[in-house]
């Protein structure tokens, strides 16, 4: 009897120590550095993160989840297999937790690269959902970009491929018009982002139009994806179909030619 006792008790120890870590929502925060973006709105756009995970606003929707915590993944991307991890999987439990992982966003260097691949960044954010040592009652990848797809593939197969993992896609698209590569733009980003982008349970939309509102967006967006908020108070863009979802690919063969290719 003692024999069985200490091998069903090693074998419970081994399966504690392979069980993922229990929290409330699982948040990878894909951010676009593609060379559409000036040095200073890259500078304004990591602040703007830092900023609002500081906030007071999100440290209250954290603590008003069932169990206060979250993990969080901070990850800058732009072409296809261009993504890069600032910050990995990190449990946040509470306002230390959060100023931390924002003082390592301040402390790291953004390069900027070419391209926009949403597909390829939606496919390697999957992944790295997939393989943290997180279980999350929700999963959510939360991705701004200032621009459509472009190249990896078309970006509704890899939206619904991540979709099919139960795991929802909220957009951040960045609409701020301020003249620098205009021949790439897309004026109905939001509605892009809409119907050929985000999906899933509550999925939600929440533009960027000027800057000086990003902060402010971003910790909206926060505390909505944190506190789980129902679908009637979530932003949402209604867009008639249908929708080219291949419009980036189709500005790409456009303008490839011009030297000012972000």
């Amino acid at each position: 009897m003692r024999v069985v006792f200490v091998l069903l008790t090693a074998l419970a120890v081994l399966a504690s120590a392979g069980r993922a870590e229990e929290v409330d929502l699982e948040l990878l925060l894909l951010v676009d550095v593609s060379r559409s973006m000036s040095p200073a709105e890259l500078e304004i756009q990591r602040r703007g993160y830092a900023e609002a995970l500081k906030s007071d606003a999100v440290a209250t929707a954290l603590g008003r989840t069932m169990t206060g915590r979250i993990a969080l993944a901070y990850v800058e991307w732009a072409g296809e297999h261009r993504q890069t991890v600032v910050r990995d999987w990190t449990l946040v439990a509470g306002r230390e937790d959060l100023g931390a992982f924002a003082a390592t966003l301040l402390e790291a260097r953004t390069v900027t690269q070419s391209r926009t691949s949403i597909a390829s960044a939606l496919r390697a954010g999957a992944f790295l959902i997939g393989a943290n040592e997180f279980d999350g009652l929700r999963r959510v990848i939360d991705i701004s970009g200032d621009g459509p797809n472009n190249q990896g593939g078309l970006v509704t197969l890899a939206r619904d491929g991540v979709l099919a993992e139960g795991i929802t896609i909220n957009g951040l698209p960045l609409m701020t018009h301020d003249g620098r590569g205009a021949i790439w733009r897309l004026d109905d980003l939001d509605t892009y982002y809409a119907r050929c982008v985000i999906g899933g349970p509550g999925a939600f939309v929440l533009p960027v139009t000027d800057w000086r509102d990003f902060t402010a967006a971003v910790t909206r967006k926060l505390v909505l994806e944190i506190a789980g908020a129902p679908s009637e108070r979530l932003i949402r863009i209604e867009a008639a179909a249908p929708y080219d979802c291949e419009i980036g690919e189709k500005i790409w063969q456009r303008n490839r030619n011009f030297r000012d290719i972000p």
